[in-house]
């Protein structure tokens, strides 16, 4: 019986550290800080309202770059029963039409191999004609990748969907919805929907159009999100995964958005010229009263 193919890490030793005890202090380390700052200010007070986390959003920048926001969606998912994280991002090297999948076999990362659930990757493809078993398209493709540093320290037992959306259609993102929450409705899943947000505009105009996005978000609003895709696609480059994440999240009973985090490649860099956004988002359920150095992108 032939071997499960693996995925060998594209990025490593250039968008993180290559060496497994590097990544793990990197990752750690942002970690220590999120959990920091929200200690001191208390900036995750929806989060705490989330009594189950079904889905984050994250970005996928070098890890010297966006891993401090990583870190504040990450956080989230510490001890929580989850044993596999459908990863859903944009193909920036290839479009096609609908997703292609990493349906069997691992990801290679220097914290050791993530095995793919290929029991649910049957089922999210069963459930959507426009997802394709394709490894190639994975090969080069970094916005899943970056995911996995985080995922192997918070989550060290979870398996992973990998997903990508070649063009980001509003009916790709309406179909890869449904079928994300027909495929882990009785699973103890979490949805990563992987995107950095506007690209090489000064901080300023950056902050602006980032704010479009983080406000759809903040309200729960994929069609509003849509519509702004529509209008710009370049609000964020995994705008389809985000808008998909949304809609598999309120079929799953999310009722509440959490934003967690916002920065600029600039924060890291000092050149606030031309800047990369990053935010870090996290959709659950509300919980019950007591009473009762890589790329900037």
């Amino acid at each position: 019986m032939p071997l499960s193919p693996v995925r060998k890490a594209a990025v490593a030793g250039r968008w993180y550290p290559e060496r497994g005890r590097d990544l793990t202090a990197a990752v750690d380390a942002h970690l220590s800080s999120a959990d920091a700052a929200v200690s001191g200010a208390g900036a995750s007070a929806q989060a705490s309202e989330l009594h189950e986390i079904v889905a984050i959003i994250a970005p996928h920048a070098g890890l010297m770059y966006s891993g401090a926001v990583a870190a504040h969606a990450y956080r989230q998912l510490r001890g929580r029963p989850i044993e596999v994280a459908v990863l859903v991002g944009p193909s920036h090297f290839e479009g096609f039409d609908g997703v292609a999948m990493y349906a069997s076999g691992a990801f290679a990362t220097p914290l050791g191999p993530v095995a793919i659930d290929d029991g649910c990757a049957a089922a999210v493809m069963a459930q959507l004609p426009l997802a394709h078993d394709r490894p190639s398209v994975h090969a080069r493709e970094h916005s899943l990748e970056m995911q996995l540093p985080f995922l192997r320290r918070v989550l060290p037992d979870a398996r992973i969907v990998p997903i990508l959306v070649g063009w980001q259609t509003a009916d790709t993102a309406l179909a890869l919805g449904g079928a994300l929450a027909s495929a882990v409705r009785s699973r103890r899943a979490i949805i990563v929907a992987s995107s950095d947000l506007s690209h090489y505009h000064d901080a300023a105009t950056a902050a602006r159009l980032d704010g479009i996005v983080i406000e759809c978000v903040r309200r729960f609003d994929p069609d509003a999100l849509q519509q702004s895709l529509d209008r710009n696609p370049e609000h964020a480059c995994g705008g389809g995964a985000m808008v998909a994440a949304m809609r598999a999240a309120r079929a799953l009973g999310a009722d509440r958005a959490a934003i967690l985090d916002y920065a600029d490649s600039g924060d890291v860099s000092g050149d606030k010229t031309a800047v990369v956004g990053y935010l870090a988002a996290a959709l659950g359920r509300r919980s019950t009263p007591s009473s009762e150095r890589g790329l900037p992108g």
